[in-house]
């Protein structure tokens, strides 16, 4: 289809404006002109410029056509919250609590309060609205970019659910707390918009697991996270898509980190149709350290794009982004990284590695490094691979008794393993590694069973 085509036959920003009117009305917060003019002018931002095409250079390599021409409905109502059985099996062992969004809005019956320390707020956004606005105003909004990006305007137009997690000055949080979003089933295409906000105030200390998955169904969850870290506060974010086949997903994540604030990114790609992963973390404050830590692994026909924006406005800051992606049948994969050194960052060092395995002929990854420095006393580099299995170490684990199925499976184990082992040990990491190793066993299985058949039909 060409590009002309294509735009044609996208929905048009006007396509979402009698939703957008609907919410105005009945959304949480309605009362708070604070919260109203934000809504409005991230619905005025999206309605200026559309949904993005391939003309756009953060965009060049993932085409959202098959979004853009879906008439999604706002998921409010409809279907109703799914049975606890359904849900219960998502849930992360060893976590503080799990809070459950059904469609993006709270489901306090499926959630699992847990119990958590004194100066810990773990609750939905929208009680908070209602109960605490005078907290949520200072930050919700101020970090995210809406000029930049179309599907974080439109998030923002639809604000009304999510997360809210606060942590008190010095307060240390032992056990993860899980965000689990559900897209359910409905008899039409089905949008959700969460949003999230995370305050970690001065010396705090937690990790925080967003875990996405769906019952099925056409849907699209478009969701922005804005994570804003105190001086000498320690916070790790995980991230973990795992939806369904017709599942599209749009994630933000936006960092803002004070003066010696370590923060630690981990995202894990693994489901879905067409998913964008999104990190822009901006250090600072001086002595910051940001390690952003990926893998992406899909087969079929699935996209996977992560687009990596980092930031250094302080010195004496580092940063570390390393992104693996695993790539089988027809699937597209996307590593799109940036770094920016600002003038004033001196004694910046940033490290930038993203490093692909293509398990097929047919599989395809774009990979885009860039630096962008305007300080002259820093450490930078930044690199890409793309490779396939090595033949030697197959044949060596061969040679030893070891099926092809099972050799492929552990080599490549290996390979996301080094994703794992950035990770601190805890529940969120036993989390991940389970996960993975069931999905990377089910590719492998997938990748077995298509060189049988070919080989049977080369003997016939």
């Amino acid at each position: 289809m060409g590009a002309s085509n294509v735009a044609s036959a996208m929905q048009t920003p006007e396509a979402y404006a009698e939703a957008f009117s609907g919410l105005e009305k009945e959304a949480a917060g309605r009362e708070l002109a604070w919260l109203r003019n934000l809504r409005e002018k991230g619905f005025a931002r999206f309605s200026e410029v559309g949904f993005p095409t391939l003309r756009d250079e953060d965009w060049r390599f993932t085409n959202v056509a098959p979004i853009a021409q879906t008439p999604f409905r706002l998921a409010r109502n409809g279907r109703g919250v799914p049975a606890s059985g359904e849900i219960a099996r998502f849930f992360m062992r060893g976590a503080a609590c799990t809070l459950v969004f059904v469609d993006g809005r709270f489901a306090r019956g499926l959630s699992a309060a847990g119990t958590l320390a004194r100066g810990v707020t773990a609750a939905s956004l929208a009680e908070a609205l209602a109960k605490n606005p005078e907290a949520i105003e200072p930050h919700l909004g101020r970090y995210l970019n809406i000029e930049r990006d179309a599907f974080c305007a439109l998030n923002t137009a639809f604000i009304e659910d999510g997360a809210y997690i606060h942590l008190a000055k010095n307060v240390v949080l032992e056990a993860p707390i899980q965000l689990l979003f559900v897209s359910t089933p409905r008899d039409f295409p089905a949008v959700s918009h969460p949003r999230n906000l995370i305050v970690a105030e001065e010396s705090s200390q937690a990790t925080i697991v967003e875990d996405y998955v769906s019952l099925g169904g056409k849907a699209l969850c478009n969701t922005a996270t804005e994570l804003v870290a105190g001086d000498n506060s320690a916070v790790a974010h995980v991230m973990i898509e795992r939806e369904d086949a017709e599942a599209f997903n749009i994630s933000t994540l936006r960092i803002q980190q004070g003066r010696a604030a370590d923060v630690a990114s981990h995202s894990v790609l693994i489901g879905g149709a067409l998913v964008r992963n999104n990190v822009h973390p901006v250090l600072g404050g001086e002595g910051g350290e940001c390690l952003l830590n990926g893998l992406f692994v899909g087969g079929d026909r699935q996209h996977l794009d992560n687009y990596m924006l980092v930031e250094h406005a302080s010195p004496h800051c580092g940063s570390r982004q390393f992104y693996n992606g695993i790539l089988a049948g027809h699937a597209h994969g996307v590593f799109h990284g940036r770094i920016i050194v600002h003038k004033d960052a001196q004694k910046t060092d940033a490290k930038q590695t993203n490093r692909n395995l293509l398990l097929s002929d047919t599989a395809q990854i774009d990979t885009k490094p860039q630096l962008e420095i305007y300080a002259d006393d820093v450490k930078c580099t930044h690199g890409a691979t793309i490779g396939q299995i090595e033949e030697g170490a197959l044949f060596y684990l061969r040679s030893r008794g070891i099926d092809e199925a099972s050799a492929r499976r552990l080599l490549l184990m290996a390979f996301a393993n080094e994703c794992l082992d950035r990770m601190k040990e805890g529940p969120a990491r036993t989390h991940v590694e389970r996960l993975i190793h069931e999905y990377v066993a089910g590719v492998t299985g997938v990748i077995a069973s298509e060189a049988s058949q070919a080989a049977v039909g080369e003997r016939s």
